[in-house]
């Protein structure tokens, strides 16, 4: 699921871990960034060799998501358990009305050497497909969109998230990015996000080896299956399937924050 959304798969294993299993949120969060790592590194192959990854557009776009993982990650030991599930819902239910409520913007169709300059930099186009077309797009707003990735990079540090709930959102809606290729863009720099948050729960102590491992076995399954089965879906449904899974997601963690469920 993560694969095919683009946002890593942390955003469901975090709450699958500290609802379901019991697990501290700190530990929780560092095992989900060493299984973003691995699901950023299977799909992106796979989605580069499909041509839906901006590369150029990730790489500008992961400078500032670094930069806020490495903060987020410093953070988290000066923050209780129940203050970092209530961030973790309200970036859930931001993500989830954005995608959800608002309409995909239509890609900017643009004449041979008629692109913006940012898109004359980068690589804007890709063959969908599910609908057998070549799609070519524009970019627009790219401060708004260094902006957030870097606070997609402070909730990956913080919650172990990937901040793929972020980008693509962003990406998509901010950006003009169609959902295809910012959900590809985003599982390619998932990686880079995870790791710099790695590094600084690796040095809190945070990283339980057994558990990490038994959950990259399952990630790296899924992320195989998610990253073939993308291409085909249409962008209506990704985005549906998306913000409807992260509302049901946020409600669970406010109940457990508020110690109505524990």
């Amino acid at each position: 699921m993560g694969s095919i959304l683009g946002i890593g798969g942390g955003i469901f294993l975090v709450p699958l871990l500290v609802l379901v299993f019991d697990i501290d949120i700190q530990i929780a969060a560092a095992t989900s960034l060493v299984a973003v790592i691995v699901t950023s590194s299977t799909s992106a192959s796979s989605y580069l060799h499909e041509g839906y990854v901006n590369v150029k557009l990730g790489m500008f776009l992961e400078t500032f998501t670094t930069a806020g993982a490495v903060i987020g990650a410093l953070l988290v030991v000066y923050l209780t358990p129940s203050t970092i599930e209530i961030v973790l819902a309200m970036a859930l239910v931001y993500a989830s009305v954005y995608m959800m409520f608002r309409a995909e913007p239509k890609p900017i169709i643009s004449a041979s050497g008629s692109q913006s300059p940012l898109c004359r930099r980068f690589r804007c186009r890709y063959s969908d497909e599910s609908t057998g077309s070549n799609v070519e797009y524009d970019i627009r707003n790219a401060r708004v969109g260094a902006f957030g990735s870097f606070v997609a990079g402070n909730l990956s540090g913080l919650v172990g998230i990937g901040g793929g709930i972020v980008k693509v959102p962003i990406m998509n809606i901010s950006m003009g990015v169609p959902i295809k290729a910012a959900t590809a863009t985003s599982n390619f720099m998932l990686g880079v996000t995870a790791l710099a948050g790695v590094l600084v729960y690796l040095s809190h102590g945070f990283i339980a080896p057994v558990l990490t491992g038994v959950v990259c076995i399952g990630i790296f399954m899924g992320a195989t299956l998610g990253s073939r089965t993308m291409p085909r879906l249409r962008g209506t449904f990704v985005r549906f399937l998306f913000g409807a899974i992260l509302l049901v997601i946020a409600a669970t963690l406010v109940l457990r924050a508020s110690g109505v469920w524990i």
